[in-house]
């Protein structure tokens, strides 16, 4: 199993930046990518992006590319969500999540972090 444990939300402005980290423990090594989703009020979870665990290769959603970065730190078991220009409709609970198979399932999921960007 692996545990996930995100932080680092919060309320910013518009325009702003906010840092997400999601530390990972139990059997790492079972993990192929780490992903970043969020989920709106009423709406669906939404995939943000995700990195490839043996390479960093990244991908992004169209709706926050050249915003929002993923980068890692593979002595501290992390992964960060860079967010840069922050706007009032990137506001959600964001979750990181490990896909153990490389599948795209993310079978392993943290608890979620609010944040909140004002207008």
């Amino acid at each position: 199993q692996v545990q996930l444990v995100e932080s680092g939300g919060g309320l910013v402005q518009a325009g702003g930046s906010l840092r997400l980290s999601c530390t990972a423990s139990g059997r790492t090594f079972s993990i192929y990518a780490m992903g970043w989703f969020r989920q709106a009020p009423g709406k669906d979870r939404e995939f943000v992006g995700r990195m490839r665990w043996s390479d960093g290769n990244t991908f992004y959603a169209d709706s926050v590319k050249g915003r929002f970065t993923i980068s890692r730190d593979n002595a501290k078991n992390t992964v960060y969500l860079q967010m840069n220009s922050l706007k009032p409709e990137d506001t959600a609970v964001y979750y990181c999540a490990g896909d153990r198979a490389g599948g795209g399932a993310f079978e392993y999921w943290g608890q979620g972090t609010q944040v909140t960007v004002s207008s």
